[in-house]
């Protein structure tokens, strides 16, 4: 849920924290508060916009609800009628996808994990389901599947037939096992499949997205299980074809990447005798620089090719690896075929730092490696 920005205040230049939590967004979130009695958006503004500097993104989205919380009941019944009372209309129920509303909405979250996680566990579940609506509530469910776990999965198994689909992405989403930012949930991650096998057949992309990432994060703990809900879904036919081809190759993508025979057989990208031959532009790139490489593929028989190429990195302690996607396409049995790249050696990459020194580039076909070619990387 990264992607989540509403785009106010701040330059192309600002952080993220910046370009969420800002004047601007503090003064839509005190309009939203000013529907209740006595509060006061000028006091709440002063004290919030005096708090930003030096607080990182979620340091500052608890910040928020420090501000707020200081002007609510104190009581959590009362509380969670209040922050509900403020909340702005749920997200346009006609939309399907890419709708993911404002992270200054998440602070109903925090409140209900804060306040109600211990002895208000059905009230501050309520108010997850009506915030959710507005802001997706992943984070904030989490604490209470560890906490509760069997009440909470009782409420997700209501909410998977939910009529808003955000409240369904939500069952999704809330159980994986890898959320990005999140912490860590003690449930076995088998549990979760029931909500998936429910929700694979959504009618939004929003909802099966969030499955197929869902899948994809369970492909690393037990790939089998993931291969035989794929089919159990593929035999079910409550999905168009087109959608779950899509959610297949989605929730196997990092499957693909390790090269891993079972997703790629399900995919139809069977083993085969593929000879390839790989080309450097410029055996002795400059960090910046571009890295133009061009491979040619010949078989005597005809197959679904999945091409990725492999970059082993220098470092001064070792090595490391990435995959990249190269290409889908088929390969007709005799005809060679030819794809080309350009890499960009970005010196300053946000996952990874380029270091002068011997690197290598290695292309795979459906899981095998065909070719190698090295370079020397400079500065």
């Amino acid at each position: 849920m990264a992607r989540g920005p509403d785009g106010q205040g701040g330059g192309a230049g600002a952080s993220l924290a910046d370009q969420i939590f800002n004047e601007g967004s503090i003064a839509d979130l005190a309009r939203d508060y000013s529907v209740l009695p006595r509060f006061d958006t000028e006091a709440f503004q002063a004290q919030a916009n005096a708090g930003l500097s030096g607080r990182g993104f979620l340091e500052r989205l608890e910040w928020l609800a420090d501000c707020l919380e200081a002007q609510l009941p104190s009581d959590f019944p009362a509380m969670a009628e209040a922050l509900h009372a403020a909340m702005p209309p749920p997200l346009d129920p006609t939309k399907t996808d890419d709708d993911f509303g404002r992270w200054i909405h998440a602070v109903p979250g925090t409140l209900a994990v804060r306040h109600g996680l211990e002895d208000h566990r059905n009230r501050a579940l309520d108010l997850i389901h009506a915030a959710t609506q507005r802001f997706s509530m992943e984070y904030a469910i989490r604490p209470f599947l560890n906490r509760w776990p069997e009440e909470t999965l009782a409420r997700l198994d209501l909410w998977a037939q939910d009529d808003n689909y955000h409240v369904r992405r939500l069952v999704s989403e809330g159980t994986r096992p890898r959320l990005p930012w999140a912490r860590n949930i003690t449930l076995d991650p088998a549990v979760p499949l029931r909500f998936l096998d429910a929700l694979h057949g959504d009618p939004a992309r929003f909802v099966t997205r969030s499955v197929a990432n869902h899948m994809n994060d369970l492909s690393k703990v037990m790939p089998d299980r993931v291969l035989d809900h794929l089919r159990k879904w593929q035999d079910a036919g409550r999905q168009t074809d087109k959608e779950l081809a899509w959610m297949t190759r989605h929730a196997l993508r990092t499957a693909v990447k390790r090269g891993e025979r079972g997703a790629l057989d399900h995919l139809g990208y069977r083993a085969g005798q593929v000879q390839a031959q790989i080309v450097l532009e410029d055996a002795n790139p400059r960090i910046g620089e571009m890295l133009e490489l061009s491979v040619t593929l010949t078989s005597p028989e005809t197959l679904l090719v999945m091409v990725d190429y492999r970059l082993r990195f220098h470092r001064p302690s070792g090595t490391a690896e990435k995959v990249f996607k190269l290409k889908a396409t088929k390969l007709k049995a005799g005809h060679p075929l030819t794809l080309t790249k350009a890499h960009k050696l970005k010196g300053n990459a946000t996952t990874f730092t380029l270091h002068p020194g011997p690197h290598a580039v290695t292309i795979q076909v459906n899981g095998q490696d065909v070719a190698s070619a090295r370079f020397e990387l400079s500065a």
